[in-house]
């Protein structure tokens, strides 16, 4: 599954640990067909993510072509330097992102990902332009199949990635949620220009739309839980989330909250305003 097009919901492996293997594999048990993933031993065990597709294949029929899955390269200030860090931080930007992206194809044992981000902005303009035209010449050369950026909050870097960088991002995955007023400004350039937009935090940021009458009401009469319906409105505004359970019921959930049927007059209002509201 190269196309993102084709994806509505993504199961995340932050703070999985040593579970990630057996996560993983119970997440696509459950029907998750999209997978992400980071080379930062801080946050990610990328490697066990890799132990989990090979595990797919060989017990569950499941082959790797049939999975979307997306990592990432962290800069330097993303790691926990007592951990070890997927790549020269001495060499160029340019080595980095290399050796970086050597590492996951190694570690997930693929010969290509589906889509490859920045983690975030480098600690200035230049360098982060010079990791994304070595992100351009992955996907050139057929290696990373979408490019994109993670924790990016300012829509002049966006910017600046296609006026200066070569290439508009396909991707864009940040935090929305609450105390960030649901990333607006980020949201609206991504839908005027085509960009993927992916959410996290999308349910644990954000307790008080979990608990709006209009979700809570929407979710009774739907018959399903008041987490599927923000999910759910959140695909309908052209949202892809993560989703990051570690319960089975609530992965199951989360895959089936982008069946269940929403007109147009049933999204709430109200949430509609709080979340898109100037």
């Amino acid at each position: 599954m190269s196309s993102m097009s084709n994806v509505s919901i993504i199961y995340g492996t932050a703070w999985k640990g040593p579970k990630t293997t057996a996560l993983v594999v119970s997440a696509v048990l459950a029907g998750f067909r999209a997978i992400d993933t980071a080379c930062q031993p801080k946050h990610y065990r990328e490697d066990l993510v890799g132990v989990a597709l090979e595990q797919l294949k060989e017990i569950h029929n499941i082959e790797r072509e049939s999975l979307f899955i997306q990592t990432k390269f962290t800069p330097i200030g993303g790691h926990d330097r007592s951990k070890p860090i997927p790549y020269d931080p001495r060499l160029s930007v340019t080595e980095q992102v290399k050796q970086s992206f050597k590492r996951s194809l190694k570690n997930l044992k693929t010969s290509y990902v589906d889509s490859y981000i920045l983690h975030s902005p480098l600690n200035n303009l230049e360098r982060t332009l010079e990791a994304w035209k070595v992100l351009c010449s992955l996907q050139d050369q057929g290696f990373a199949k979408h490019i994109g950026v993670s924790n990016t909050y300012d829509v002049n870097v966006l910017k600046a990635l296609e006026t200066e960088g070569g290439r508009k991002p396909q991707v864009v995955q940040n935090r929305w949620y609450e105390e960030n007023a649901f990333d607006r400004d980020v949201f609206k350039y991504c839908r005027q220009n085509n960009i993927y937009y992916q959410s996290f935090w999308t349910l644990t940021g954000s307790p008080s739309l979990l608990n709006f009458e209009a979700v809570t009401s929407l979710a009774e009469k739907k018959g399903v839980e008041p987490a599927q319906i923000i999910f759910r409105l959140a695909q309908h505004w052209g949202i892809i989330p993560l989703a990051g359970s570690q319960n089975e019921q609530h992965m199951k959930d989360g895959v089936e909250a982008g069946s269940i049927p929403l007109t147009e007059d049933e999204v709430p209002k109200a949430v509609e305003t709080m979340v898109f509201a100037e």
